[in-house]
């Protein structure tokens, strides 16, 4: 009977399984950060796993300061055609809705935010400032001189297209097109009551539970044919992400790229300057390597790369050439200056590094500086302890009488050594001078 019983219980938990495969649940996927390569293979992938697994829909919640206009592109080509109610949330209070992450909120079946969040300044990074001056960044670099002054071509082509590219979604989703626009030509940004109010986003949740009972029974069109809400009970079932792409999503940041960058430079220097360490030798080479990867993945500007890499260069001088300041000057304004511009591509991104970081760099480069510095000067004013000169005032052993010539032993070696008076053999003296391959010492105590 036990074995009948055990292939029951087999099979139910078997059909079990199945039924829990299957039941009702909403899928989620969270982004906190840049929308990148990474981050991009995330959404898409969470998009065809809750079309697979008959999820009832799909939330993001969504927390990001922008990314890269091709990731944001596949993400929204993605959210689109999907069959799969796709739910994007902005949340938890704090959370903002930046530059990429407002083409993703508007492209969603239903957009959401959570109370004090924010939506909008989708202009391009590097395309602002003032009128008349091309911007900085990248592009073509082709330029036109117009009765202003001149027009950088490859930074209104950047604004038109992001511009074309941001209506074309609000208009498919019949949301606020007007202010789609200006959030990427104005760079305007709104908070989530606002927002509302304009019809940029379907409505405002206090929490996850709140977001959930709103949508039950929204009526929303997908593929062109309608279809109601039913999410009351449903089990949320976060989306991990994979180990490498968790890794790349991190190697995509800006601000990490250069600190790796700046941690390989330092590593590589202090195994130069103290060879044997090793260990500093391997961190640095193996950042500098992570942190060349993060340029292969992030598009940089290479006057911002070679900027960055010649004020480090300045900066390193100063404490090997006697420039009164001016070397250390010159490398403080190229690294902010190129470190500014390093992801300033505002044709294909809208990241950049933050000003909080490259500062920091610098500073403790200088304080870096400042310690080794103090650590030499220290050095050049401390006793000789090497070579035969720091011999004179020590100790030594008579191992012969000293009348007044004879042999001496001081430190493991046998000295030749006269003496200003004579020495018994085994008294102590005392070296006055070092002659050469002789020492001149007195007997102790005189």
């Amino acid at each position: 009977m036990r074995a009948p019983a055990a292939a029951v219980a087999l099979l139910l938990g078997l059909f079990g399984s199945a039924r829990d495969a299957g039941a009702e649940h909403v899928d989620l996927a969270t982004i906190s950060g840049t929308i990148n390569p990474a981050s991009a293979d995330y959404l898409v992938n969470a998009v065809a796993t809750a079309e697979r697994d008959g999820a009832q829909a799909l939330v993001i919640e969504l927390d990001t300061p922008g990314g890269l206009l091709a990731s944001t592109k596949d993400v929204i080509q993605a959210i689109l055609p999907a069959r799969v109610p796709v739910v994007v949330y902005v949340a938890p209070s704090g959370a903002w809705a930046g530059s990429a992450g407002t083409f993703i909120t508007l492209a969603a079946h239903v957009a959401a935010m959570a109370p004090g969040t924010s939506i909008g300044a989708a202009h391009p990074v590097g395309i602002g400032g003032p009128p008349g001056l091309p911007a900085p960044g990248g592009g073509d670099g082709k330029e036109e001189k117009g009765g202003s002054g001149a027009r950088d071509i490859a930074a209104e082509k950047a604004e038109n297209f992001t511009a074309a590219f941001i209506e074309s979604i609000a208009s498919e989703r019949k949301r606020n097109v007007d202010w789609a626009v200006k959030a990427v030509r104005e760079s305007v940004a709104i908070p989530e009551k606002k927002a509302l109010e304009l019809g940029v986003i379907d409505l405002v949740a206090v929490d996850r539970a709140d977001l959930l009972r709103q949508l039950e029974g929204r009526e929303i069109v997908i593929a062109g044919e309608k279809h109601v809400l039913a999410v009351t009970g449903a089990e949320v079932r976060p989306l991990q992400m994979k180990l490498v792409s968790r890794l790349l999503d991190v190697l995509a940041n800006p601000d990490i790229a250069v600190l790796l960058i700046l941690g390989g430079l330092l590593g590589l220097y202090v195994e130069i300057t103290t060879p044997g360490v090793i260990l500093p030798g391997a961190l640095g080479a193996a950042s500098l390597i992570l942190g060349f990867f993060s340029l292969q993945i992030l598009p940089f500007s290479w006057l911002g790369l070679v900027l960055f890499l010649a004020g480090i260069a300045c900066i390193v001088a100063e404490a090997f050439v006697t420039s009164y300041g001016l070397l250390f000057a010159v490398g403080a304004v190229c690294f902010l200056l190129g470190g500014s511009q390093l992801f300033q591509r505002p044709d294909v991104s809208d990241l950049d590094v933050s000003w909080r970081t490259l500062v920091s760099a610098l500073v403790g480069i200088l304080l870096f500086g400042a310690i080794v510095t103090i650590a030499v000067g220290r050095s050049l004013v401390r006793p000789a302890e090497a070579g035969v000169g720091e011999l004179v005032g020590h100790r030594a052993r008579a191992t012969t009488a000293l009348t007044p010539e004879g042999t001496v032993f001081v430190r493991g070696e046998y000295w030749s050594a006269t003496s200003s008076a004579p020495v018994e053999v085994g008294a102590e003296v005392e070296i006055v001078a070092v002659e050469g391959l002789r020492l001149r010492v007195r007997p102790r105590g005189k």
